[in-house]
């Protein structure tokens, strides 16, 4: 869901030149060509322009049509768009300039601004129409302030050919800063009056002009080798290599399998990139003769933290790392995307954590989601899986157009070559009807309150998925014999969780009203970003509504910490925002009912355990790989210490969290952190 919201973001950023009086057309695709909508842009001579956009991916997806007038000075004279967002909310947003002062109202804010002379709206849900404008305001290093906050700026990496004959158009790639914790790469034509020409994630999707889409392929991959570029200078920058012995001193070491502090304080020593050694704190450091040392001042050292429901991709591994997640494991990608980005990861070339990969296993049909491999027979799945094992995939995940004729034997036969299976229900089928069929972890807990609420026509493909729990969950009776039922045999079956709780906030917020999930820390990140965090995903019209999602939200919460007491393995994932979601995904673990040491064992010690990771990773042991993880307080007592991160120790390096977060554009957490103290005669 995560990779939902940044199609969002990059539909903010596509355009078209007003210089044409004739209507021009994008082709949108995702998963390496399936097409999933259309841009279609008419503009007149003199200014005004009209859109239209489509976009539909795994049942879901945006809608707008849009009405606007460029200025004299290049920005908007007036703007007004409608229509629905990705999870069905209303778009009814509009800005008008008169005189020299500014108006802009939508579903989820209003304003006004008295002088907006050079100042460029930016849509709330606006598709294309940012870019241009971009283009023409950030020329010669300029940047260009936004409305109502936010600065843009932009720089050119690669300048390539495309097509033959007439039809050849150079084009340059540029990234646009400012929007976001990373850059925001777009594909622009060259010359005096440059306008937007594509818009590619590498992987996933791709918006060409209609006639150009066969080079698609060709601009991911230029695109690729300028983000590696770029990704690699920042390993060099944040990222310290710690030779030779290094020691964490004074540290209070949590003990992730019994969930529970160890007494007193202790050295742990690394070596090579894995822990040397743990000894109680006090006269260790001169004996071994440490290269560098750190104290840790009584702080609180956990095991890295896993991610267990990530879609990595190449500019996430800092707010991961930053954060203190270690590894993530990725629950669904573009295969070869996602062997990339491992390799790169492991050879230092992206700066993010370790992956532990999830092969991705749909069914052919119209919603079909298309990251992995789509099949139709039992025999492509068996294929499908067989390709998985060989490249080192621990587990698979199964979608929602899976057919279901073929699920007991694909599941069977993943089992045979030793894989684990988690995954979505697939549409027309309970939950407890895949845990029967072998399932070993359930994805989501729409997908799981969903077994209370189908009928055998509910077509779970479709935004019923989202909107039946938030109309019905409330009703349930968690007492009763069906949830009773459901969680006996989750527990007699040894079927895991990821419930994926913090990516479901959006069930309950309107527009124009913080999101809960990120309230605590808005305050930190740059300032559009925190703007997003006003925008509701789902139609809520009143407060009655409003009310009943709310009730229903917080019966799942209570309906994981029910499945914890009663023996249910819990994982802790994300789907959304690196880091930050998973920080509050724990928080709501505790709001459940959780205590907080077990939730620190849950985002540790079960982590490794679930991803088959547990002999080198998810305790502090000797022998195992150093990931270590100092909090500037202590979590056991209060989870929300986990925003406070003070150093990150993994892949045989030193990441200080605050330069990190500096680099993304963050107000760091914590003020003061320790230092690498060096002997420089070692």
């Amino acid at each position: 869901m995560y990779r939902s919201v940044l199609v969002m973001t990059a539909l903010l950023l596509l355009s078209s030149s007003i210089a044409e009086a004739a209507e021009r057309r994008w082709i949108v695709t995702v998963d390496n060509g399936k097409p999933a909508g259309e841009l279609v842009i008419r503009c007149a001579v003199d200014g005004d322009c009209s859109t239209r956009y489509i976009f539909k991916d795994n049942g879901r997806g945006p809608e707008i049509s849009e009405t606007f007038r460029i200025a004299a000075d290049g920005t908007f004279a007036n703007y007004e768009a409608k229509g629905s967002t990705t999870f069905g909310s209303r778009v009814d947003e509009r800005y008008s300039v008169r005189g020299s002062s500014g108006r802009w109202q939508s579903t989820t804010e209003r304003g006004s601004a008295a002088q907006v002379a050079g100042k460029l709206y930016l849509p709330m849900n606006g598709t294309e129409a940012v870019v241009d404008r971009v283009l023409a305001l950030t020329r010669d290093g300029k940047s260009i302030e936004l409305l109502p906050v936010g600065t843009l700026s932009r720089r050119t990496l690669r300048t390539v050919q495309v097509g033959s004959g007439g039809a050849q158009r150079e084009v340059a790639l540029i990234a646009i800063t400012g929007l976001g914790l990373t850059p925001y790469f777009i594909w622009a034509t060259t010359g005096a009056e440059e306008s937007f020409f594509a818009s590619i994630s590498p992987g996933y999707s791709a918006t060409m002009p209609q006639g150009y889409e066969v080079y698609a392929a060709d601009l991911g991959r230029v695109q690729n080798e300028a983000e590696t570029a770029l990704l690699g200078s920042m390993t060099a920058r944040l990222g310290t290599p710690m030779e030779g012995l290094s020691v964490i001193r004074n540290a209070r070491v949590f003990d992730s399998e019994q969930a529970r502090l160890r007494e007193g304080l202790y050295d742990v020593q690394v070596l090579r990139g894995r822990i040397a050694g743990i000894r109680p704190a006090g006269g260790s450091v001169d004996h071994v003769e440490a290269a560098r040392t750190l104290d840790a001042g009584g702080r609180v050292l956990l095991p890295g933290l896993f991610d267990m429901h990530g879609h990595v991709g190449r500019w996430e591994g800092g707010l991961n790392l930053a954060t203190g997640v270690t590894t993530v494991r990725d629950l669904g990608n573009d295969n070869a995307t996602l062997q990339k980005i491992i390799e790169e990861t492991a050879a230092g070339a992206v700066f993010g954590p370790r992956i532990v990969p999830t092969g991705f296993l749909e069914g052919e049909s119209p919603y079909s989601a298309r990251n992995g491999f789509v099949i139709s027979t039992l025999e492509e799945a068996k294929r499908a899986v067989d390709w998985y094992a060989a490249h080192g995939y621990p587990q698979i995940k199964i979608y929602n157009s899976f057919p279901r004729q073929h699920l007991p034997e694909t599941v069977a036969y993943a089992h045979s070559l030793g894989l684990r299976v988690s995954g979505h229900v697939p549409a027309f089928m309970r939950a407890s009807e895949v845990v029967e069929a072998g399932f070993d972890e359930l994805n989501h807990i729409n997908q799981m309150v969903l077994n209370f609420l189908v009928e055998p026509q509910t077509d779970t493909r479709t935004l019923q998925r989202f909107y039946l729990p938030a109309e019905k969950t409330a009703g349930i009776d968690f007492e009763g014999p069906a949830v009773r039922e459901f969680v006996e045999l989750l527990r007699r079956r040894n079927v895991n969780i990821d419930p994926t709780l913090t990516t479901f906030d959006f069930l309950r917020q309107r527009d124009g009203e913080m999101s809960q999930a990120f309230a605590a820390i808005a305050s930190h990140l740059p300032a559009t970003l925190q703007r997003s965090f006003l925008s509701g995903g789902m139609e809520i019209p009143n407060a009655r509504v409003q009310a009943l999602y709310n009730r229903s939200y917080s019966r799942m919460v209570e309906f994981v910490g029910q499945m914890h007491r009663a023996g249910i393995p819990i994982v802790a994932g994300t789907d959304h925002i690196p880091g930050f979601t998973l920080q509050r995904e724990l928080e709501l673990y505790v709001q459940s009912g959780i205590p907080p040491q077990e939730v620190l064992r849950i985002a540790t010690w079960n982590g490794a355990k679930y991803s088959r990771a547990l002999t080198d990773r998810g305790s502090i042991e000797v022998g195992k790989l150093a990931d270590l993880v100092l909090v500037d307080g202590d979590p056991t007592s209060d989870i929300t210490a986990l925003r406070r991160i003070a150093l990150v120790v993994t892949q045989g390096r030193s990441i200080d969290p605050s330069a990190v977060f500096r680099e993304l554009g963050i107000k760091p957490f914590v003020g003061d952190t320790p230092g690498w103290q060096t002997n420089a005669a070692k």
